[in-house]
């Protein structure tokens, strides 16, 4: 059984172990493992999950899997992109799901909540950054509807950054 919930500030410390586990099971071997690491420790501990939560146009949901948290999104609305004309547009800054629960349909019931979430608070469209050699998420937003619309580094650490698409899906 598929459950989402909002997440609140005491859901910091399971998003942000998620968060760990799902970035190295999707992007670990995109540089060093120091490299890893460190933006693990920067990005994904519960006092940086915290902070998130001050921002009201920041929205975490969990998925839950037959009662076990499978993995977990992060929207900010109103967040523009310069790739983007439109005004009033969605980011959708992160979707992880754990390994174990690929394949049950956990990101597309997530994407459909954000999406509706989105078009609730008067937004215009919700764009995102995919990794170049992440092929599953690149299919996955293709096939969700997502278009290509620009490009971006992202920055890993100080010596490394990894190419991403800019996606977008107008409503």
């Amino acid at each position: 059984m598929i459950k989402i919930t909002q997440a609140n500030r005491e859901h910091s410390q399971i998003i942000a172990e998620i968060g760990k586990q799902a970035f190295w099971e999707s992007h670990g071997h995109s540089a060093s493992k120091e490299d890893i690491n460190s933006f693990i420790a920067k990005t994904y501990n519960k006092a940086a999950i915290n902070k998130e939560f001050e921002n009201a146009n920041i929205l975490y949901h969990l998925v839950s899997f037959n009662d076990k948290i499978a993995g977990f999104s992060k929207i900010e609305l109103n967040t523009s992109n310069v790739n983007i004309k439109d005004p009033n547009i969605t980011k959708l800054d992160r979707l992880y799901l754990l390994k174990e629960y690929y394949g049950k349909n956990l990101g597309a019931k997530l994407v459909d909540l954000i999406i509706e979430l989105s078009k609730q608070n008067h937004q215009n469209g919700i764009w995102l950054a995919v990794w170049k050699e992440n092929q599953k998420a690149l299919n996955f937003y293709l096939k969700t509807g997502f278009r290509m619309v620009g490009e971006f580094n992202f920055k890993i650490s100080e010596t490394h950054s990894n190419p991403n698409h800019i996606m977008y899906l107008k409503y």
